[in-house]
């Protein structure tokens, strides 16, 4: 067939047109591919249910009769022989009626007639079983009136009148039990028509659906197709273009699928990275001046130069152990500032950078400062930032014990907590802040777009917590209590590393 006949064909014209329909509609391939899934899922479960559910009853019901007609079965084959014969005996003396198996035998009947009546579920059936279930109560009522005559000691004659009657009775049930046996075979006969009837007609609808369900399936996944490589084809188109620098909005919103809005997002996640280089690029620039202003605040000329107007009255006075105690605490205290240019030393260096500074300002505040340092020992070859808790230290220093008129202590602690956490503590009992300057000092530590900067008495509070971040994360930092004229503790909790520059 020509390639113009097939075009002339109005079948496929309707294809295409139904083809073209799908691909229009405005959802998202996701939600095409569902929605077709879930429409081939429901006619192939709907036939293959009606199928199964058909032939599950079937199996039920013909499992019940086959059931009910075996029971039936034995019960025929067993009541009349074994009732007659036990009663028999008893009438003739050879068995005593309290040890006759009389009562056995009707209780077995009835338990298999219970079973078959709880099987069936046709009122027919059921009737049937009723009758049955009443003539063993009749039964079951002249085996009383032979266990009564017995122990009356009664005449021959009137027993043998009961036992006939037994006999008769139980003819009665063998006849119901064969009546209700011909019966169940006759409806296992009309089930097994029905369900041939039904599995017939659903056979059919199962031909007639499938070919239907492969159709469609074809014309979805055509359609979803053309969905996915038209915006792809638009998408290559846009990123060929961004490739030469033109950044602007070239993807039209002609649908509302995925891809779609993938080539809607080109232009914001370009925007987006930009946006983030120049925060990267900010950010490093604000960590490289923190690290240069740190270092500067280490090598405060007022600072040497104070220390070295130290060393010299103590020269003069000829104390010449001081003079070689705060000479070898300044010679330490500036090694470990310049460490060589690494920016994670151990812990143990970082605490002995603040022994020495302290060891050089209690000499010059001898009357005014007291200190202590606590450091959990499995800490000490732990590392940490290089200029933590020196700064914390020196503000301890220059704005709590300088502005206490008679002076206090600062206690250092560094310790482990929360398993793979150090907390590194500076508390000092000095005039701490106001409520109104400790609340200031924490928006600045809050504002992300301070800079770094130097303050009066060295590196800032603020600083250290801006720079810790900038290492760390945004959930680290410094978390300062403070009261007036009872002092200050300032907490700094950091991750615990174990390899330098790690």
């Amino acid at each position: 067939m020509s390639i113009e006949s097939m075009a002339s064909n109005p079948k496929s014209k309707l294809v295409d047109r139904l083809t073209a329909y799908i691909a229009d509609i405005k959802i998202s391939i996701r939600a095409k591919l569902l929605i077709s899934y879930l429409i081939i899922i429901l006619l192939m479960v709907a036939v293959n249910s009606m199928m199964f559910l058909n032939a599950l009853r079937f199996n039920r019901q013909y499992d019940a009769i086959i059931t009910n007609i075996t029971a039936a079965n034995s019960i025929n084959g067993f009541i009349k022989p074994a009732i007659d014969t036990e009663m028999w005996n008893i009438v003739a003396g050879k068995t005593e009626f309290d040890q006759g198996k009389q009562y056995e035998i009707i209780d077995q009947v009835n338990a298999q007639l219970e079973s078959m009546m709880t099987n069936t579920d046709s009122d027919q059936s059921k009737s049937k079983l009723v009758v049955i279930r009443r003539t063993m109560n009749t039964l079951t009522s002249y085996v009383d009136k032979m266990g009564e005559q017995i122990k009356r000691n009664s005449r021959v004659d009137e027993n043998e009148l009961v036992l006939e009657n037994i006999r008769g009775v139980s003819d009665v049930v063998e006849a119901s039990v064969q009546d209700y046996l011909l019966f169940e075979v006759n409806q296992a006969e009309l089930n097994y028509k029905e369900n041939k009837a039904n599995f017939n007609r659903l056979s059919l609808i199962y031909v007639i659906l499938l070919p239907c369900t492969i159709g469609f399936s074809m014309i979805a996944a055509w359609s979803i197709s053309a969905s996915i490589y038209i915006p792809i084809k638009k998408l290559h188109d846009v990123t060929t273009t961004i490739t030469k620098n033109d950044l602007q909005v070239l993807v039209s919103s002609e649908n509302a699928d995925e891809i779609t809005e993938l080539g809607l997002s080109f232009n914001i996640m370009i925007h987006k990275i930009q946006e983030l280089l120049n925060e990267k690029i900010n950010e490093q620039k604000i960590l490289q001046k923190s690290e240069l202003k740190a270092l500067q605040a280490q090598i405060n000329p007022h600072f040497l130069y104070n220390t070295l107007d130290t060393i010299v009255w103590m020269a003069e006075a000829n104390k010449t152990d001081k003079v070689i105690e705060i000479v070898h605490a300044l010679s330490s205290f500036f090694r470990i500032s310049l460490s060589k240019g690494k920016d994670w030393i151990t812990i143990r260096e970082e605490i002995e950078h603040v022994r020495s500074y302290l060891v050089i300002q209690k000499m010059r505040y001898r009357d005014i400062l007291d200190y202590d340092i606590e450091v959990d020992d499995d800490l000490l070859e732990g590392t940490i930032l290089k200029l933590t808790l020196q700064p914390l230290v020196e503000n301890a220093l220059y704005h709590g014990i300088k502005n206490k008129r008679n002076g206090g202590k600062i206690n250092v602690r560094v310790k482990r907590v929360d398993g793979n956490f150090v907390q590194l503590e500076v508390q000092d009992d000095g005039v701490g802040f106001t409520p109104q300057k400790l609340a200031q000092i924490r928006a600045e530590m809050d504002n992300e777009v301070g800079e770094i900067s130097m303050q009066e008495g060295g590196f800032g509070l603020e600083n250290v917590h801006k720079r810790i971040q900038l290492y760390f994360g945004k959930q680290y930092g410094l978390v300062i209590k403070s009261k007036y004229l009872e002092g200050t503790l300032v907490i700094a909790r950091i991750p615990l590393k174990i390899n330098p520059e790690s």
